[in-house]
């Protein structure tokens, strides 16, 4: 090798607004490169690494790293440490100790190896003795490496990366910690029998109450939503609650792309116990704008966003209060919400498939779900971890 191919590799930390810039810049480029991915808004992946605007900050330090080799830069990764997740049971994926690394692009496996290493340094630098990643930046955000699923586009808040990270990244040293799935379904036909029964029987219960949600009051079902939601998941592998600046955030952020119609809370005896929450595929609007919204692409989304018709649908986040869980009024529950909506996105938006996800390996509740509605493993997602010394 000679010329720029032969420089050294230099890593630099990202401090400031420009470099933040070129941080974004940068992933944008390496994500252009990929068959089937979905240039994402500029202006929105900006705000998720801004200290200034982004809540999750509140409770976690992070450092970005660009590498350069010569004067072009061929790599990037974050490091970020989560004073919530280090509370958590380490049984749980993470507690005392435990670090993060997100945001990881590189042109060869030296390069990935050089920011792997940086980021490592990093967090021993501030007491950590474990690394998991790739987790952009959050586990609410963009957790895991896609490692089966190249071949489509991901759907909205879904990663999409090249085969080769996850040999580079065992390469490191790294060993599989969890594995997520995500499911694609078929929402032109009938559900089978079985969860007809189901959804039929609930419809009999009068204590059971299924209803969509109510835009003029969002703010109030969004806090209905994520309070289920942190204790629905809390003993889940990965969980970390929501703050309340977080729930503030993330209602003002999800609102527009919200259709009541798809998004249902669950009652029984007149109190919110369960919820199911589904985005119409923004991908799909984004792809042909290609991700920007000037000069003429906001005229495009908005009309996307007024009526999304034959979008995808993508269900991130379900949940039924601990409580009930594992006992039949939970899969009533489940089945009512999935049943009322998968009729919903197909009659009213004209959607042929929907996708859940993502799901743990080891969440059997929602995998039995997914296998009893035929559903079928289109995207796995791989979490990684190394012991630091």
């Amino acid at each position: 090798m000679n010329g720029l191919e032969d420089a050294q590799i230099i890593i630099e930390p990202v401090d400031d607004k420009k470099g933040r810039a070129r941080f974004v810049d940068l992933g944008r480029e390496f994500a252009a490169r990929l068959p089937h991915s979905v240039p994402q808004l500029r202006s929105e992946q900006l705000e998720l690494i801004n200290p200034a605007k982004n809540p999750l900050f509140g409770h976690t330090k992070a450092q970005l790293f660009i590498a350069h080799r010569g004067s072009r830069p061929v790599g990037r990764i974050s490091a970020q440490i989560d004073e919530l997740a280090l509370k958590s049971p380490p049984e749980q994926g993470f507690g005392p100790g435990t670090g993060m690394f997100g945001y990881f692009d590189a042109e060869d496996e030296m390069i990935a190896k050089a920011l792997i290493a940086r980021a490592e340094e990093w967090l021993k630098a501030e007491g950590m003795t474990r690394a998991l990643g790739p987790i952009s930046m959050a586990m609410w955000e963009e957790p895991g490496l896609l490692i089966k699923g190249q071949d489509h586009a991901p759907m909205v808040m879904m990663g999409h990366h090249p085969v080769h990270y996850a040999d580079w990244i065992t390469g490191a040293g790294y060993s599989r910690a969890k594995t997520l799935y995500t499911y694609d379904l078929d929402i032109t036909t009938e559900f089978p029998p079985l969860v007809q029964r189901i959804v039929k029987s609930g419809e009999r219960n009068d204590r059971i109450t299924v209803r969509h949600v109510d835009k003029s009051r969002w703010d109030e079902d969004a806090a209905i939503v994520l309070s289920i939601l942190n204790d629905a998941w809390s003993d889940n592998w990965g969980f970390v609650p929501f703050t309340p600046e977080e729930v503030a955030y993330a209602g003002k952020k999800l609102k527009p792309i919200i259709k009541e119609e798809l998004n249902m809370i669950a009652e029984v005896d007149g109190r919110p116990v369960a919820f199911m929450l589904v985005f119409p595929d923004v991908n799909d609007a984004l792809a042909k704008i290609r991700g920007k919204l000037f000069p003429f692409g906001w005229f495009h989304m908005l009309r996307w966003l007024r009526k999304p018709l034959g979008a995808g649908m993508r269900v991130p986040l379900m949940g039924v209060l601990k409580e009930f869980q594992n006992s039949r009024l939970a899969s009533q529950l489940a089945f009512m919400m999935i049943s009322a909506i998968r009729e919903n996105a197909h009659s009213k938006y004209g959607s042929s498939r929907g996708e859940i996800g993502w799901i743990l390996e080891d969440n059997q509740g929602m995998v039995a779900i997914a296998d009893t509605i035929n559903s079928q493993i289109n995207r796995e997602y791989a979490i990684f971890e190394r012991t630091l010394t």
